[in-house]
């Protein structure tokens, strides 16, 4: 599944199914977060537990034991804190961990009905679409909305969030702990891209991703200059580019996260009118990247780092 379009009210929606990042409102720091994240006050398994998310602060009376996630970062980020076995279904586009229970819930037209059937005792959303939040709320299902992150200190605090929602709250800081420090390493170990110019392509549109937004921060951590900034209109951080505008950019590294939803790649983009003289297609800088990880806030982040960092090896050796 990839967006068809990324803007407006419409982007929230993509974002579900990994395709894409919300604007942020301010540059993000280009300096890898060192300082682990604090660890939550109430101690793992002491319930009941009080988490601000999106839409505000819910109280869990218990540790949930019937999980759903309509999120597919929520689905990552629950497996990955060892609240796995707590969790009892996930949405349909929810494709990692493969032991995820899979289900036909969908996270873009939720019916309450259907998520009220599996009897949760949790349900977690990444938006509030068809009226879920009020219609769970109404019998008394306890929701939280962890919206996709603008940055990754706010990845990193929905991350806790969940650790503190599920009981598994030192998991959580654990791995944004060690998050931080990969990271970190992996910015060490690459040269500087500072003088390097990329393009990051969302979809065949072709839309893009701004650096005021969660994967633009990412790739700032290594000195890259991002063409889209300086897109004529920046809709919100996701700018439809014209082809015009990217082959006169000319950039040194072209990114890929439309490879699995779209087919695309190094060959596909030399046939694009105008494209075939491009340097990163000519100096064989066209990065592949796998869709669901260049889009997702959750713990795979480290796993777009890591490509982006050996990228910026290959392109100053």
């Amino acid at each position: 599944m990839r967006p068809k379009a990324l803007a407006g009210a419409l982007l929230g929606v993509l974002l579900l199914a990994g395709c894409g990042q919300p604007a942020d409102t301010a540059a993000p720091s280009t300096q890898t977060p060192a300082t682990p994240t604090p660890a939550p006050s109430v101690a793992a398994g002491a319930f009941p537990v009080t988490v601000n998310a999106g839409n505000g602060s819910i109280t869990i009376a218990q540790r949930p034991s019937r999980i759903v996630s309509l999120s597919p970062t929520a689905t990552e980020t629950l497996y990955a804190i060892g609240a796995g076995p707590q969790v009892i279904a996930v949405d349909d586009q929810s494709n990692h961990p493969a032991e995820a229970p899979k289900t036909e819930l969908s996270g873009f037209k939720p019916n309450v009905e259907a998520i009220i059937a599996e009897k949760p005792d949790l349900v977690i959303l990444a938006n509030d679409l068809e009226g879920v939040l009020d219609g769970l709320g109404k019998v008394g299902v306890p929701v939280l909305l962890e919206p996709a992150a603008a940055n990754l200190d706010a990845a990193y605090d929905e991350i806790n969030d969940l650790g503190l929602a599920t009981g598994n709250a030192r998991q959580a800081t654990e791995l944004v702990a060690s998050m931080k420090n990969q990271l970190e390493q992996l910015v060490m170990a690459a040269p500087k891209g500072k003088g390097l110019t990329y393009y990051h392509e969302l979809d065949v549109v072709p839309y893009s991703t701004t650096s005021l937004t969660f994967i633009g921060q990412i790739y700032g951590l290594f000195g890259l200059e991002n063409i889209a900034d300086e897109a004529p209109d920046a809709a919100g951080g996701y700018p439809k580019l014209s082809a015009e505008f990217v082959a006169k950019a000319d950039p040194d590294l072209i990114f890929l996260a439309d490879t699995k939803c779209c087919g695309q790649n190094a060959g596909t983009l030399a046939k694009r009118p105008g494209w075939s003289g491009l340097s990163a297609i000519k100096d064989e800088q066209v990065v592949e990247l796998d869709d669901d990880i260049a889009s997702r806030w959750g713990p795979r982040i480290v796993d777009l780092a890591r490509s982006i960092s050996e990228a910026v090896q290959k392109a100053t050796s």
